[in-house]
């Protein structure tokens, strides 16, 4: 059994960790590979984030020691999987010589700008390079989409592009929660609502001419003129039934380098339920939506056409929808995937 300290900068409340990390466990022990997780900063420190609050220096300071406890006991294990970063402001050099045993780094947002940006201005000097150290001392790297994989390659050739997936056995469609109302649908967290702001005005549109309904599921909506807005709390044993209960998922991002590293995981949990899409053309997004399974769209009106199509033919949107959960279970399953990782995990362990 080869054994694998899974080191997660959040804790499970963090859909990275849960997708990339813990859905993976059951799985590789089937190959062989025994998993086991730990985090930096934990649930509660996500939902203070969230909600706006600061953690304690306290709670800072445990979650300091026990990183650094699961350093110590590293050597029980025949590797790392790093995902995102050791610890928030250490050097790339120094995580390195901190990780001793062979690790694989693993990431699904465009990290390495995290300290090239004006909030960390005053260390961008020190810090600016942090990841790509980090990557180029890793015996392997997997990236959530082409653009990160691109980047990446930079600085290790032995970089594999590992989507951000889901299990097609525990989301399934069930078509029977939507009703008559045309209702478009997002799922996300507070750092990402604010894309939103982007729809008021296709949207407003689409209310004046019948009713329309959004649903925003674990962000803030912004107010929209003709729209019945509906927000609710992101619950794991809710999310799929809520997604189920969508005539069309969108996904609006803006053109810029850190949207571009986005993985397009809403829509892929959209696709799953045989939900039909609607996304900006940036990143994976690119990637994920096909002609079949929705349409892209980059400017207001070409959103305004785009949720017109979908509201007033029903029947293309159902077969878009079947499309979209064929393309799921074939490129971006749990099934499809697993496999993929358990041989870069058996790789590094052989070389």
């Amino acid at each position: 059994m080869i054994k694998v300290l899974g080191m997660a900068l959040y804790g499970p409340l963090a859909a990275s960790t849960r997708y990339r990390l813990g859905q993976y466990v059951p799985g590789l022990a089937t190959h062989g590979i025994d998993l086991k997780i730990c985090h930096l900063l934990g649930d509660d420190y996500l939902r203070r984030r969230f909600s706006g609050s600061a953690p304690s220096m306290a709670t800072m300071l445990q979650a300091g020691f026990n990183r650094f406890a699961d350093l110590w006991g590293q050597q029980k294990y025949d590797q790392i999987m790093l995902h995102c970063e050791l610890l928030p402001l250490m050097p790339g050099w120094l995580e390195r010589t901190l990780i001793r045993r062979p690790y694989i780094y693993d990431f699904d947002d465009a990290f390495y700008l995290k300290y090239r940006s004006s909030r960390f201005a005053v260390t961008s000097p020190f810090l600016g390079s942090k990841f790509d150290t980090v990557m180029a001392g890793a015996a392997a790297v997997t990236a959530g989409n082409h653009v990160l994989g691109q980047y990446a390659r930079q600085h290790n050739a032995n970089t594999h592009y590992l989507p951000t997936v889901v299990d097609t056995d525990r989301y399934l469609p069930k078509p029977a929660g939507r009703n008559g109302v045309f209702t478009v649908g997002w799922i996300g967290s507070p750092s990402t609502a604010p894309y939103l702001f982007d729809l008021v005005e296709p949207l407003s549109v689409l209310g004046q001419e019948g009713a329309v309904r959004l649903i925003v599921i674990g962000g803030k909506a912004p107010a929209i003129p003709n729209v019945t807005i509906t927000e609710l709390d992101w619950q794991e044993r809710t999310e799929i039934d809520l997604i189920n209960t969508f005539d069309v998922g969108v996904m609006p991002l803006p053109d810029d380098v850190w949207a571009r590293g986005k993985c397009a995981f809403k829509l892929i949990q959209y696709m799953a339920c045989a939900v039909p899409v609607i996304a900006s053309p940036v990143g994976a997004n690119i990637d994920v939506v096909t002609d079949e399974c929705g349409l892209l769209a980059a400017t207001h009106q070409e959103w305004v056409e785009a949720l017109r199509m979908m509201r007033d033919q029903p029947s293309k949107r159902t077969g878009m929808g079947r499309a979209s959960r064929e393309r799921i279970v074939q490129h971006y399953s749990l099934h499809r995937n697993l496999p993929i990782l358990a041989s870069v995990i058996r790789k590094v362990e052989e070389s």
